[in-house]
């Protein structure tokens, strides 16, 4: 991420009795519509989709085709089969971010260009330490809505995307010193 999108960033604190893990974000499907940016693509369904974005919930995702551009919906979180504590038992974990990219789980979905995506969205939480449930909500100051970086795949639940993660900034280092998503500047 460079300088001038870490200088837009503000920082909004919000108590919420339901979170308490960085994997929330929101969108607003009303205002996607109505920017320049997104008007170009082509397909839109977003009938489906959700303003608060939690794993396993339909989000906007924007990506290329057959050679056009679209907009739909996408389950958050690609599924991981792992084996359970029971003898012959599965579990399956939604991974929703990108941090290893040397990791052979994504490396498929990297190395595509046709599995790239952008994650339309108008602020994203981490979890405040040491405050129990309350988030600490951020978003990038002057733009409706900003995109993650983002790769997707299809599955046996249907195609799923995952955003990638950088090192955090010095707004969300205090919050959240492992990771943040990526966030692409708007020409990007």
């Amino acid at each position: 991420m460079t300088t001038s999108i870490q200088t837009k960033f503000d920082v909004m604190y919000r108590h919420d009795r339901q979170s308490g893990m960085c994997n929330h974000y929101r969108n607003d499907p009303e205002a996607i519509a109505t920017l320049q940016t997104w008007r170009e693509y082509i397909s839109w369904d977003l009938s489906a989709a959700k303003a608060e974005v939690w794993p396993k919930y339909q989000g906007v995702v924007a990506r290329v085709h057959d050679g056009q551009k679209i907009l739909n919906t996408m389950q958050w979180g690609v599924p991981l089969q792992m084996k359970g504590k029971r003898p012959d038992t599965t579990i399956t974990k939604r991974i929703t971010n990108v941090r290893n990219l040397s990791s052979p789980f994504w490396r498929s979905m990297l190395t595509k260009p046709v599995n790239r995506c952008l994650v339309p969205f108008t602020q994203f939480a981490e979890p405040k330490p040491n405050a129990g449930r309350e988030e600490c909500w951020f978003t990038v100051k002057e733009e409706t809505v900003s995109a993650f970086a983002g790769v997707w795949r299809e599955s046996d639940e249907g195609n799923v995307y995952a955003f990638l993660t950088c090192e955090p900034n010095p707004l969300v280092k205090p919050i959240h010193p492992k990771a943040m998503p990526v966030i692409l500047h708007p020409d990007d």
